[in-house]
């Protein structure tokens, strides 16, 4: 399928049921009295899951093929979302030519900021990135105010001129669109006794991810990627044969560059805004750790790492102490004021303390991250006891 072979096609088609299909099946937690306050299963949520995993997917095509560690993957991050708000105002507020011109601006950017910093490797490679990441937070903050509005952001207006929609008559700001369908709409479908609601926004966001992840396979297993594991293998051999593997990874870099151009763009199309702070170093670190998170050179780890990052995110941040007093109501008063004070520095405000904690579980038990654990787990039911192995194995006929 798709010229994939049968292994990949099915964990293509495994990726593909999950994400279409995962607003009905985080449904139940965004309507259940227990998760209904996290907004478990809403679509702003699900698009922000499936936006960073196209950014952690691009990311672990540097990475994980090359071993070049980025730390500056937010300017392009922030580019895309610049260059989409750009095309709303000047053009259309179709989704489409935003999106392309967020991918091909991303590209050029990194097309030249990598030349520069693929001079060099190692943990200068990863300074140079985070050099160039933090001079384009200053220009985008504070020098390009009249492309980029300062620290306001890049806003929609009345006045913009967008040449192909004309000027609204309505007095609202235009909402984004996919040929005439908003990217907020909801579609509501009622069955199996229960109405279901789809957002338009995030299965545009869900078939981008898609596509971007049969690439990345493509990629994974094409000449081109096997190149990018030698380059990460050991690049000073590939030169004695005389092989030039800048040029290989500098592409990897350009493609990686693009596919956070795409997450850029898409986050404008959702909410057509820009700001500096999608270029901060904060936000590339993001992306390492659920790349690293997920497992690192993996197909399905960056997709793992993201969604549980923003999940845990999404949950762990918004607990507080009337909410833990609820949950522990059942215990005595001395005892459940005595958990809620030991649980309390740990969620809320201090989610990040519990995620770098988990963090460093997994980077010290699980090298390889959630993937390496979910493959520790399957061998660990699929092994069977030796005396019952030979119990069940027939006697083998000797030979004539």
């Amino acid at each position: 399928m798709f010229r994939l072979d049968r292994q990949d096609a099915g964990l293509l088609v495994f990726v593909a049921v999950i994400t279409l299909f995962a607003p009905i099946l985080l449904n139940p937690f965004a309507e259940g009295s227990a998760m209904a306050q996290f907004n478990a299963g809403y679509p702003d949520l699900m698009q922000r899951f499936v936006i960073f995993a196209i950014f952690a997917i691009g990311f672990n095509i540097l990475f994980g093929l090359t071993g070049y560690l980025s730390f500056g993957h937010a300017a392009f991050l922030g580019i895309g979302s610049y260059s989409a708000v750009w095309m709303f105002k000047l053009l259309s507020m179709n989704v489409i030519p935003a999106v392309l011109f967020s991918v091909i601006v991303a590209g050029v950017f990194s097309l030249v900021i990598g030349y520069v910093c693929l001079r060099r490797s190692g943990i200068y490679f990863s300074i140079l990135t985070l050099a160039f990441a933090q001079m384009s937070f200053s220009l985008a903050y504070s020098v390009l105010t009249p492309i980029t509005n300062g620290e306001t952001g890049l806003q929609l207006s009345l006045s913009d001129p967008r040449v192909l929609d004309g000027k609204t008559t309505t007095g609202a700001l235009p909402e984004t669109n996919l040929f005439g369908v908003a990217m907020n709409d909801t579609l509501s479908v009622e069955a199996l006794g229960r109405v279901w609601q789809f957002s338009a926004g995030y299965y545009f966001c869900a078939v981008l991810m898609l596509i971007a992840f049969y690439i990345s396979i493509r990629i994974f297993r094409s000449p081109f990627g096997m190149m990018l594991r030698a380059v990460k293998s050991n690049q000073q051999r590939m030169r004695f044969t005389g092989l030039n593997t800048r040029p290989y990874a500098l592409a990897a870099f350009v493609i990686s560059g693009m596919y956070a151009g795409l997450a850029g763009g898409l986050m404008a199309a959702m909410d057509p805004l820009a700001g500096a702070d999608r270029m901060q170093w904060t936000a590339s670190g993001e992306v390492v750790l659920m790349t690293i998170l997920g497992g690192a050179g993996t197909l399905l780890g960056p997709i793992l790492g993201s969604g549980f990052i923003k999940y845990f995110e999404n949950i762990f941040s918004k607990i507080n102490d009337t909410i833990l007093h609820q949950w522990f109501a059942f215990l005595p008063d001395g005892l459940e004021n005595f958990v809620v004070a030991v649980i309390y520095p740990f969620v809320g405000k201090g989610w990040l303390l519990t995620l770098g904690m988990l963090f460093m579980l997994v980077v010290i038990f699980l090298p390889g991250g959630l993937i390496e654990g979910a493959q520790r787990l399957r061998k660990l039911f699929a092994r069977t006891p030796t005396g019952a192995a030979d119990r069940r194995a027939p006697a083998s006929k000797p030979a004539e």
